[in-house]
């Protein structure tokens, strides 16, 4: 039992991080924060972290909630999850930022904004589709189970790495450069891009007895 625990817990945590990826945020959040002030871009930070994390809680707690009210199955949103992850992780392998978090318009809009913690680095910069989707698939094997304990505090950790980066974003940039965040970047869009054949592979396996049930039917 622990060997699971400690191999889920090490699943959960290296899925979310990637896909949340907190390194791709600090040249979204130097160019966004431009204009503020050293004390001002700390307090963006703290903001889009804080609200990044609750909404990524919201739907690790309350994703068999939503399965429910819309009719949706674990299998169809495996596979859905998994096809939008496969895709954030071949841009992240072409050293690109997903358009699925945000896209050049987006950014370009709130730069114009006096407060861009919000939208669009909490939203959906950090806590995009992709994210939501994996903490929902994570915690949500099909019931509530103990799965959901590292899955909060995966997000818990991602979201503090992320404040964290934000906060010293310039030294950080300096510090990795350009060809290193590069580097990083597709080494976490391979191991993210396998997460996520993982899930499609899981979601048909659960959606093919009720495929093969209606063509016998």
């Amino acid at each position: 039992m622990l060997g699971e625990i400690a191999s889920f817990s090490l699943l959960a945590f290296t899925s979310i991080f990637f896909i949340v990826d907190p390194i791709a945020i600090v040249p979204v959040f130097l160019a966004l924060t431009a204009s503020q002030t050293p004390e001002e871009r700390r307090r963006t930070a703290w903001r889009a972290s804080v609200v990044a994390c609750g909404v990524l809680i919201v739907f690790s707690l309350l994703g068999m909630l939503i399965f429910k009210l819309f009719g949706i199955t674990i299998g169809a949103f495996r596979i859905a999850g998994g096809i939008l992850l496969l895709r954030v992780a071949l841009d992240m392998l072409h050293g690109q930022t997903s358009r699925t978090k945000s896209t050049e318009e987006d950014r370009k809009e709130a730069t114009a904004r006096e407060d861009v913690a919000i939208t669009p680095l909490a939203v959906p910069q950090l806590a995009g589709p992709g994210s939501i989707a994996t903490v929902t698939l994570l915690a949500n094997p099909g019931e509530f189970s103990w799965k959901v304990i590292p899955v909060l505090a995966s997000v818990v950790v991602t979201c503090a790495a992320a404040w964290l980066l934000m906060a010293g974003a310039q030294r950080f940039q300096r510090w990795l450069g350009d060809t290193g965040t590069r580097i990083l970047m597709k080494l976490m869009g391979l191991l993210l891009a396998a997460v996520a054949i993982q899930f499609v592979a899981q979601g048909l396996q659960e959606l093919l007895p009720f495929i093969l049930a209606s063509k016998g039917g």
